[in-house]
């Protein structure tokens, strides 16, 4: 083992026997290299870091709880504004007694917390500003009350070894034990609290209107709710700071927001994000030196946003992307089935080929683009084609979605003149829009309101749906029950 090793083993003992927890980043006690780190992290042998990965847990919970109600009551600023009007409180709370006394610290933050709230609410509730300029108001003039408070604290005999800036940009290797005390009291209080009043904290979320008729204590509960949140914030300190709390409480349950439509699954998606944020964040400045653990939770939350936003099966973009391609390309498929059918219907449905060229004619486009779209309903089943004919052939599956892309929307023509009076001549690019995404019960029901009518307000025929969920497969042909279907009245 090289000297340089030695050294640095020998510095990890000593700070771990005397029970130093002054090291700003729990990486930075050691020289080794990436790999022996990784084994040391998932041992878990140092104390330091264990305390890290519970605190940092405790936070995930209580900050992704929390942070999912402030998402969905568009309170976002709020936790902003609350995490930077805290600093105050913290700096009284270390000149209480001039000592990191976390229980201090915690009770003067609370206090400056609530303080700011309770002046967003007075100036939101006495002036005519909205509640945006008045968090902005709060956020600004508390924050620099703060810094001031800071830098006289800063200037006294101690205060240069008080570490109190460090609450600026958080310390998460000198968690203590009182710390995680103080954390693990909060995070089993929101729990608690959003388990016990978790209906009613619902209601209000989402129609605070409804809320107050039914006789819930609004006003209360959300009181309520911002002491937990000020409570959060106050145990969030220590770890990411006063710049960095917010993002905690934030980009957790923005995530969770992107991926369920359900609160009881965000609030569960959330806290295991603000978690899995915590543990990665530690993994990450663990790995190397001087490397800060705040900052690092806070990356590893916007990682695990970044996946929600890109690959959510319902609210991320790649999914979104994919949706409107697939949709843009089904449309496209309709419309040229509808083409075809328009040509077969053209001549009285003599004989099943259509010519590349009749198909070209009809949308008014080259060889190239008919041959294009053409192939994409041999893909997917519903065409053949004869290279050596030129000729188009609908498979069963093809003729039975192309009657059906028709059916719709002569139907809507129809609705739209009969009932809604509009002029025959108007409403054909209204039904090219809604026939894509008729359902088959609407189809019916307009079908039944319409009286089960056989033609369009152009005079021509509708196939019904009887005949189309009927059909036995065969080639085109009109239905059975109709004569002369394909020519005009």
């Amino acid at each position: 083992m090289g000297a340089r090793r030695k050294l640095g083993l020998l510095t990890v003992a000593i700070a771990l026997l005397a029970g130093d927890a002054s090291a700003a980043r729990i990486g930075e006690l050691t020289e080794t290299g990436v790999w022996d780190q990784m084994v040391r992290f998932f041992s878990l042998r140092d104390p330091a870091l264990r305390a890290v990965l519970l605190g940092s847990g405790l936070l995930g919970i209580s900050c992704g709880l929390l942070g999912s109600f402030i998402v969905v009551r568009k309170m976002s600023l709020m936790g902003d504004a609350l995490s930077h009007a805290v600093l105050p409180g913290v700096a009284l709370g270390f000149l209480w007694n001039l000592t990191k006394d976390p229980l201090a610290i915690f009770v003067g933050a609370t206090l400056a917390g609530l303080l700011g709230t309770l002046t967003v609410h007075a100036i939101t509730h006495t002036t005519r500003l909205k509640e945006d300029t008045a968090l902005g108001l709060v956020l600004a003039s508390f924050f620099a009350v703060g810094i001031c408070l800071v830098k006289m604290i800063e200037r006294l005999p101690t205060g240069a070894k008080s570490g109190i800036d460090k609450f600026l940009f958080g310390q998460a290797a000198a968690l203590n034990s009182q710390d995680l005390q103080l954390m693990t009291v909060v995070t089993l209080l929101a729990v608690v609290l959003i388990s016990v009043f978790y209906k009613e904290l619902l209601v209000c979320s989402f129609d605070p209107g409804f809320a107050r008729a039914a006789g819930l204590p609004t006003r209360m509960l959300h009181h309520g709710l911002m002491l937990l949140l000020a409570f959060a914030v106050v145990i969030a300190l220590q770890a990411v700071g006063v710049v960095l709390v917010s993002a905690m409480l934030i980009t957790p349950a923005a995530a969770a927001y992107l991926l369920t439509d359900r609160m009881h699954r965000m609030l569960f998606l959330a806290a295991t994000f603000g978690v899995a944020a915590g543990i990665l964040g530690a993994f990450m400045s663990f790995l190397g030196n001087n490397l800060p653990t705040g900052p690092f939770m806070v990356l590893a939350a916007s990682m695990v946003f970044a996946g929600a936003f890109l690959f959510g099966p319902r609210h991320g973009t790649l999914a979104r992307w994919w949706r409107q391609r697939s949709r843009s390309r089904r449309v496209e498929r309709e419309n040229t089935l509808k083409a075809l059918f328009h040509v077969l219907e053209g001549r009285g449905f003599v004989g099943e080929g259509i010519t590349l060229q009749e198909l070209a004619s009809r949308r008014h486009e080259t060889l190239e683009e008919s041959r294009e779209r053409l192939h994409a309903l041999c893909r997917n089943g519903l065409a053949t084609f004869d290279e050596p004919g030129e000729a188009i052939y609908l498979t069963p599956e093809g003729w039975q979605r192309a009657r059906a892309i028709v059916r719709n929307h002569r139907l809507w023509e129809l609705y739209l003149t009969n009932q809604v009076n509009f002029a025959a001549d108007h409403v054909h690019d209204e039904a090219e829009e809604i026939e894509h995404v008729l359902g088959e019960e609407v189809v019916r029901q307009l079908e039944r309101g319409l009286d089960y009518a056989t033609r369009d307000p152009h005079g021509k025929v509708i196939p019904s749906t009887a005949d189309i969920m009927h059909d036995d497969g065969g080639g085109p042909r009109p239905p059975k029950d109709l004569v002369g279907y394909g020519k005009t009245t």
